[in-house]
């Protein structure tokens, strides 16, 4: 009992952490679109999601496989060694190409003049890849405090500078509070570079992270072994391929939305400006990733513990089909509240044209959960392979999807691209996992609660209500009512059990 104590101790230390950071970071929303323009902040929707790319490039498996052999093995220190050596050299000759290369990956991007960018990117790339071998150290030796405070004071120093240099330093050199403190604030912040604060914030606290994880460092022996090496990449390398394919399905339209949407597509707006408003929009989908993370975080040791009991299936379909339920919830919750939860968090009037996407980019993750849900079959069976197959086939589907339907549809071609990806992907998983991994699912019984919530949502885009008070009655009469339905359908299953005598 202690052992599973300590367990679940730690699962919560990570996924409390995991889920607490991205919180914190969604912080940053409001602030960003208050002083900055879609065209803007377009810039920042599209070079973070080539650093997720190049992320996976970077570590290329490396931290995985240092857990394979690591974990198996007498001498980690040996493999912490081994794969933090190669992560050091590869990261370097990597960020110094991009260094070398930033003038003319500026212009390609078509963000010509801002190679300091680039330069900041390729700097905050390669600590990403570095530091990602000692925090796995962390958790091999199983030190999640350390792991947890180090996380957390990198994403609390981020969202602090984001704060400092946007709101405080802007506030003080444009005269609004403090005047007595712009001499200095005019030497430490230029206007001029606006957005690239962003940048900036995000480089200084990855520094950080050095000092933060000191002892890693100092422990650390440069070991070039080949053979080892090699052993390690023969193991991480599928997970690279695997990792670019499930980033593409996740950061493609992000990357390629303004070079195929049309000129004029949006009238008075640029193909920045959809950009920008895409991706702003696009983060409102966090209410669902949030629930999916975390239930992640505590399903996939449940699953295995589950693994040998003979009512497992019955237990995996009765969690799906409340996942399912709380999944609806948050859909409907979000999308028929839109009228209030866009301004809040999305602050310039601009970024409101894109909240259409919002219901439909909540639908395709909530799809993307049953899909990770489901897909414990493959784990608990040694079938990861069908992982591989099933990451790559929604890839495809997604590049398709938005090189046919952006320059019809714009950004809302995003929206719908990644929804089949992710709905394809589940049906596959689901049929497969029957053959191999039988479990009664409640088919109609979802269908139905997402079919009921997405009629609700359609009801909501219907009806018009210019007055505040009586729209937010509307909207939480269907919330209600919503929430009726699940306790007068789930009532039986709710009913605690008596004990047999």
């Amino acid at each position: 009992m202690s052992v599973l104590k300590k367990l679940a101790g730690e699962t919560a230390l990570y996924g409390v952490s995991s889920i607490l950071g991205r919180l914190l970071n969604y912080l940053l929303v409001p602030l960003h679109t208050a002083l900055f323009l879609p065209d803007e902040m377009a810039i920042t929707v599209k070079l973070f999601a080539y650093v997720a790319l190049l992320n996976v490039v970077y570590t290329y498996g490396m931290e995985t496989a240092f857990f394979r052999f690591a974990s198996k093995s007498d001498q980690p220190d040996k493999y912490y060694n081994v794969a933090l050596t190669a992560i050091i050299l590869t990261s370097s000759v990597f960020s110094l190409l991009i260094i070398a290369l930033a003038g003319p990956i500026a212009n390609y991007l078509g963000y010509p003049g801002t190679e300091n960018l680039i330069i900041w990117l390729a700097i905050i790339l390669a600590i990403d890849a570095v530091v990602a071998i000692p925090f796995a150290k962390l958790r091999l030796d199983k030190k999640p405090k350390q792991f947890v405070f180090a996380r957390m004071a990198n994403i609390f120093l981020n969202v602090g500078l984001n704060f400092f240099f946007l709101w405080f330093c802007r506030g003080v050199y444009r005269g609004e509070f403090l005047t007595g403190l712009q001499p200095l604030v005019r030497a430490i912040y230029d206007p001029a570079l606006g957005v690239g604060y962003i940048f900036l914030a995000n480089l200084i606290a990855n520094l950080a992270l050095f000092p933060l994880l000191g002892r890693l460092f100092t422990r650390f022996r440069f070991v070039l072994d080949r053979e080892t090496l090699s052993a390690m990449w023969r193991y991480g390398y599928p997970i690279l391929i695997v990792g670019l394919a499930g980033t593409v399905n996740l950061m493609f339209d992000r990357i390629f939305l303004a070079r195929l949407l049309p000129e004029g597509f949006y009238p008075g707006r640029t193909s920045e400006d959809a950009l920008g408003i895409y991706g702003n929009c696009y983060k409102l989908s966090i209410f669902m990733s949030l629930a999916i993370q975390a239930f992640r975080y505590a399903a996939e040791p449940f699953f295995f513990s589950q693994s040998d009991n003979k009512n497992a299936p019955g237990v995996f379909a009765d969690v799906t089909k409340w996942f399912i339920i709380v999944c609806a919830v948050i859909w409907l919750g979000v999308s028929v509240n839109l009228s209030w939860i866009g301004p809040l968090f999305l602050r310039k009037k601009i970024y409101w044209e894109g909240l259409s996407i919002v219901p439909v980019l909540l639908l395709a993750n909530l799809f993307l959960g049953v899909y990770y849900n489901i897909s414990a079959w493959f784990k608990l069976t040694d079938r990861t392979q069908y992982g591989t197959y099933l990451t790559f086939v929604g890839a495809v589907i997604t590049v398709v999807g938005n090189v046919l339907l952006i320059p019809t549809m714009g950004y809302m071609g995003c929206a719908v691209a990644f929804l089949a990806s992710c709905a394809v992907m589940t049906v596959l998983c689901y049929v497969l996992g029957q053959k191999y991994y039988p479990v009664p699912y409640r088919i109609g019984s979802a269908a139905g609660y997402i079919a009921g919530a997405g009629g609700l949502i359609l009801i909501a885009s219907w009806v018009e209500i210019d007055q505040p008070v009586l729209r937010f009655a509307f909207q939480a009469a269907l919330c209600g009512a919503f929430l009726a339905a699940i306790l007068l359908i789930e009532k039986p299953a709710l009913r605690p059990r008596r004990a047999v005598k």
